[in-house]
């Protein structure tokens, strides 16, 4: 049976100048309310152990347009300064949950620029899309179609470090769920292989970071000889962006194509619960692991099996898969980090070791020259696989 689901559409768009600078004051206005909101909880917190709603952050925030200080925030759209305040309010309650961190300031240069807009701020007609305070639509890149009949509910605008726009539309939409299958598999990441099938198949990783290592050493470089406040330092930073940004949009595509391939195969899709965060300490791995990507590749398997109707199910971490026979279920008891293959004294399967542990040590390269300097280090073996 079909599923409502709210999905959200990214577009890229190229405003005009006016449009730009017009969103441009927006962003700055919405990181200051958010900052200065935070600023007044956190006071009210640590100072007096009281907590303070989004309705008291509301009733502040009409009273700070009317001072002389901040009298400009009432000179741009009301909407997204109030989703500040709900997405502020949201992130206080995840952390009382215990759920999150406290609450973190947004910097200018470090945080993403965005305003999100709620349905009165927005004008949606034929394809048309004009947000409050601007006079025209914007330029839309229409990469592929909305859903039909569809008409967003929430319109969220953002500006990439690289200098580029994006829109994106939050959608009602129905999925049809995916033929039932009786097939299921397993999936171990790795890094010499992304990713290790259960069925033996072995998904290379496109280490896409490291293959433009050399592109992004060369943009760095540039942007360090450049004098800070200078337009060529903005002009060198931009650059060292835009290699970031290929890099992410070309491992979200890979990512994206493999997660709806494993999904639509499979009925039943069967993952490690990896502790990502302790794997990026160490000094060794942190490179090769983010290159990896392995939390969005689980995101991705999260909410595509929801759509689709197939089943996630994640190994608990501390789980002996390393020393698990697949054949017969006996545990082996001690297992060191360079085995590479076991036999099992139970029933003689020998067994590979792969998983999280497929090339889990990197390659020690040259900062200089990208060029390998030490052999491959031994892997660590996590799961195994038998052949008979």
């Amino acid at each position: 049976m079909a599923e409502q689901v709210k999905r959200a559409f990214r577009y890229r768009f190229y405003p005009t100048g006016e449009q730009a600078a017009e969103l441009s004051r927006t962003f700055g206005c919405v990181r200051l309310v958010y900052n200065k909101a935070l600023e007044e909880r956190t006071r009210a917190w640590y100072g007096e152990l009281r907590r303070i709603s989004y309705v008291q952050s509301s009733a502040a925030l009409t009273q700070w347009k009317k001072t002389e200080e901040l009298a400009f925030l009432a000179e741009v759209s009301s909407a997204p300064l109030q989703q500040a305040l709900r997405h502020l309010q949201a992130a206080f309650a995840h952390f009382f949950a215990k759920r999150a961190e406290y609450p973190r300031y947004k910097s200018r240069k470090k945080s993403r620029a965005s305003a999100e807009y709620t349905r009165s701020a927005f004008t949606w007609r034929e394809g048309l899309l004009t947000l409050a305070k601007l006079a025209e639509p914007l330029d839309i890149r229409w990469s592929r179609p909305l859903p039909e009949g569809a008409e967003p509910t929430t319109v969220s605008v953002s500006r990439d470090a690289a200098g580029r726009w994006f829109v994106s539309l939050l959608c009602e939409d129905t999925i049809a769920p995916a033929p039932a299958m009786n097939t299921a598999v397993g999936l171990d990441a790795g890094i010499t292989s992304l990713v290790t099938l259960s069925t033996g198949e072995k998904i290379a990783n496109p280490k896409r970071e490291r293959r433009d290592r050399a592109r992004l050493a060369r943009a760095q470089r540039e942007l360090s000889r450049k004098a800070r406040g200078s337009a060529n330092r903005e002009k060198a930073r931009r650059k060292v962006a835009r290699v970031h940004a290929r890099i992410a949009d070309r491992r979200r595509d890979f990512l994206h194509k493999l997660t709806s391939r494993i999904v639509h195969e499979n009925q039943v899709v069967v993952i490690e619960d990896l502790t990502v965060r302790n794997l990026l300490k160490n000094g060794t791995l942190a490179r090769a692991v983010s290159d990896a990507a392995w939390t969005d590749l689980r995101s991705m398997l999260e909410y595509k099996c929801a759509w689709y109707g197939r089943e996630l199910v994640v190994i608990d971490r501390f789980f002996p898969s390393s020393k698990l026979c697949g054949s017969c279920g006996t545990v082996r008891g001690k297992l060191s980090l360079n085995v590479r293959e076991w036999r099992c004294e139970h029933c003689g399967a020998v067994l590979a070791a792969a998983a999280c542990g497929d090339g889990v040590r990197p390659q020690r390269e040259s900062s200089r020259t990208g060029q390998s300097s030490v052999k491959q280090e031994p892997q660590r073996a996590t799961a195994g696989i038998p052949h008979l």
